[in-house]
């Protein structure tokens, strides 16, 4: 093949994007053309190319694999990052830059107008960016766990609260912004930053946090910080897909993420979207993994076995089945891609412990045409005085449960789907207890029901396997003493004891957060009144579990979880300030007249 290494193509304002061009080897062209745009390093092996066998495959060699298809494949690196010129602002400007890079692309007499974009995380964001603004030549996409249907609700905050993987991303790619490659001393002083240190210290302000050494990435992060409310700022197409959809091309899409992903609530939006808008078939991809951790059948503490892997499994490697993607997507002479859904259901596994310490919960794949699956039911489960979740609507007149809300203390993260969140947290399935591995946790392995500010409901122990597949809900009746306070809720599948493990295993299968200024509207913030009860609807993330026989369904609920999202003050401050932090008293009713719920999307006959 060809190599073309380095062109400098020019952006609408000037700017200059480095890119790698492979052209196929004495063919005849023009070609159909596969681009990734990454801020990752296009020199580098991307992530996303760990195979099943351990092989790590280069940009080189998926570059040959591509062009010995008769595909041109180009990798390109976003404004501001290595060898492209320009300032990194994070995704705002993706999708000028991807609609400016596809206009120059379908000029070149090597390519024959068709283009396919790919890409993992970050690289699926830059490509839904620029699919709102419906390039030329755009034909086909992979959008890997990634591409941002509303970052306001996934991605960047969630609930109205921030998810502090921003913070922690922000800090480890300071390292390598411009600013730090070109000098050794602002390398240095981010090195010498103790991140643990600097989370203990929320929130961080303008020249006090450890990314003041580069101030552009300090201060997108603090405006995303600051921007609180549903307005202009999170309505842009790099961001906000959502409001961009009737824009997007007609075109196949193959849509790929996992149940314990940081973009499943994008990926299935878009996914949605996509199916119900466009004639051109699209297929959806649901694991059990971590963020692009596509081989690895493990998350956090718990195991789903060997065909829980891709390779293998879903089709031979990841490489062959984008490859064939692009075979039906781009070249008129093969058949178009089918639409199909495949999702991994967690659950079913002995519960045993394997020869790594982590928990047997085993699985298996799911085929379908559709999502939500076909014969899907609604099933309402109702919080009760008694701590259970129960069928029955609560009769009582007045019941209510209370707990304090301790800025200063707050409930910690463990596991959850997440990503990027190093040093500080990690992402996956644990049993959970406040392990001392875990950042914010008392470190006595005592079980986070235990605390006194988490009101745990759960089922009894269940009569038969229970498949719960789709959206997850959230309805709660609360009050509370403060102008403003958060409130979580985290789904579990509870393990009952067993010699491996004595005190059964709590296993998180879902969470979400909602923070109450934005109860009723994300666009007009409005304060609790002292005491009034009002409703707060939270919704975690979809997800796809067997809770087997004898296992108890349970819901947590609490008013923090950090450090995966940010701590709320409880003061009704602006967002990203806590001057006057305060305890507050919340409560959670459980009446006749306000019957808090959750409500799950089952499978019968499970």
């Amino acid at each position: 093949m060809q190599t073309l290494h380095n062109q400098m193509i020019a952006m609408r304002d000037g700017i200059h994007l480095a890119t790698d061009i492979y052209l196929p080897a004495g063919g005849e062209g023009p070609f159909p053309v596969v681009i990734e745009r990454t801020p990752y390093d296009k020199s580098k092996p991307s992530r996303s190319e760990k195979q099943l066998d351990g092989q790590h495959i280069s940009r080189e060699q998926m570059a040959a694999r591509f062009t010995a298809r008769g595909f041109v494949a180009i990798f390109q690196d976003c404004r501001g990052r290595y060898a492209s010129e320009g300032v990194f602002t994070k995704y705002t400007a993706e999708g000028e830059d991807g609609f400016d890079t596809l206009a120059w692309i379908v000029r070149q007499p090597w390519c024959n107008g068709k283009i396919g974009s790919m890409g993992l995380s970050y690289a699926a964001h830059t490509q839904l960016a620029m699919a709102c603004l419906h390039p030329p030549g755009l034909s086909a996409m992979v959008l890997d766990s990634g591409g941002f249907a509303n970052a306001y609700q996934c991605g960047i905050r969630q609930g109205g609260a921030l998810e502090l993987k921003q913070a922690t991303w922000a800090f480890r790619q300071a390292k390598e912004s411009p600013a730090a490659l070109a000098d050794p001393q602002v390398r240095q002083a981010l090195e010498a930053e103790d991140i643990h240190e600097w989370f203990r210290r929320m929130p961080w302000q303008a020249g006090q946090s450890p990314l003041r050494h580069v101030p552009e990435y300090e201060a997108y992060l603090l405006e995303q910080w600051a921007q609180g409310s549903f307005g202009p700022y999170w309505q842009k197409p790099g961001i906000y897909a959502e409001g961009h959809y009737a824009a997007l091309p007609d075109i196949p899409v193959l849509f790929m993420s996992s149940w314990y992903d940081a973009y499943v609530s994008s990926t299935l939006a878009n996914y949605t979207a996509f199916n119900h808008a466009s004639s051109a078939p699209q297929q959806l991809i649901m694991g059990p993994w971590l963020h692009g951790d596509r081989n690895i059948s493990h998350s956090g503490d718990v195991e789903f076995g060997p065909q829980a892997a891709f390779d293998g499994q879903v089709a031979e490697d990841w490489l062959s089945c984008r490859l064939q993607w692009f075979e039906q997507s781009l070249k008129p002479e093969t058949p178009q891609p089918p639409a199909s859904v495949k999702v991994f259901l967690m659950g079913g596994g002995s519960g045993t412990q394997d020869e790594n310490g982590r928990l047997r919960h085993g699985g298996r794949w799911l085929h379908a045409q559709q999502w939500p699956l076909p014969g899907s039911q609604s099933l309402t489960l109702y919080l009760d005085a008694q701590r259970q979740l129960t069928q029955r609507l609560p009769s009582a007149d007045e019941a209510a449960l209370g707990y304090y809300a301790d800025p200063a203390n707050p409930v910690p993260t463990v596991g959850g789907a997440l990503t990027s969140g190093a040093p500080i947290f990690v992402g996956g399935a644990f049993d959970q207890r406040e392990r001392a591995d875990f950042f914010g946790s008392r470190g006595d392995n005592r079980p986070l029901s235990e605390r006194d500010d988490v009101l745990v409901f759960q089922t009894a122990p269940l009569a038969e396997d229970l498949i719960v597949a789709g959206p997850v809900q959230i309805e709660l009746w609360i009050d509370s003493d403060a102008p403003d306070t958060d409130f979580t809720a985290k789904l579990v599948d509870v393990y009952p004891t067993s010699a491996d493990y004595p005190e059964g295993f709590a296993m998180n299968i879902t969470d979400g957060i909602r923070r109450c200024r934005y109860r009723d509207s994300w666009e007009q913030p409005k304060p609790l009144a002292p005491g009034e009860r009002v409703k707060v609807t939270i919704e975690p993330f979809a997800t796809c579990n067997l809770f087997k026989k004898g296992h108890r369904l349970r819901l947590d609920i609490s008013s923090s979880n950090f450090p995966r999202f940010d701590v709320n003050p409880n003061s009704g401050e602006a967002e990203g300030q806590a001057r006057q932090p305060r305890i507050a008293h919340n409560r959670l009713h459980l009446s006749r007249d306000a019957a808090s719920c959750l409500v799950l999307n089952i499978l019968p006959n499970g």
